[in-house]
């Protein structure tokens, strides 16, 4: 929000809403964080993509995805949704699972089991203060790039 200079986010939907121009000349953008449990994130996402009447194919998701290595960010429309329960609640909130998506590689623990699983997604960064600033840098790239249709999905 602060990289397309939106403004002050809005408690809205169920998070924090903000609209505008990506820049001049630029595409429309609205941007909603939601601050739900990430497992809840569709209670957002639903209501906003209602009220906005946005067509699925113009609702583009942010997420986390432990099955790429940190650092790896790759744009997508659709697919499987890998077990990340955030997705099945976008999923079963938009009524379907072809939306747009910008997957940000974190990495996988070397566990399956569920609570070391967790304890990676939800715990501190194991990478570097600057890894972690460049992987962001990187995600928002690829979002300005889904959005002004650079990358076709």
């Amino acid at each position: 929000m602060r990289r397309w200079d939106l403004g002050k986010p809005k408690d809205k939907f169920s998070g924090r809403f903000v609209e505008g121009r990506i820049g001049v000349a630029q595409p429309r953008v609205a941007v909603l964080q939601p601050q739900t449990f990430m497992n809840d994130s569709g209670r957002a996402v639903g209501p906003a993509r209602g009220a906005l009447k946005l067509d699925l194919d113009r609702v583009l998701v942010v997420h986390d995805e432990i099955d790429l290595p940190f650092g790896d960010i790759r744009p997508r429309m659709g697919g499987g949704l890998a077990g990340h329960n955030g997705l099945k609640s976008i999923k079963a909130a938009l009524g379907s699972p072809d939306f747009a998506r910008v997957r940000i590689g974190v990495g996988r623990p070397d566990s399956t089991d569920p609570e070391l699983v967790s304890a990676h997604v939800l715990g501190k960064w194991r990478e570097s203060k600057a890894d972690v600033d460049a992987l962001v840098d990187d995600a928002a790239r690829a979002v300005e790039a889904v959005v002004r249709g650079d990358i076709e999905l």
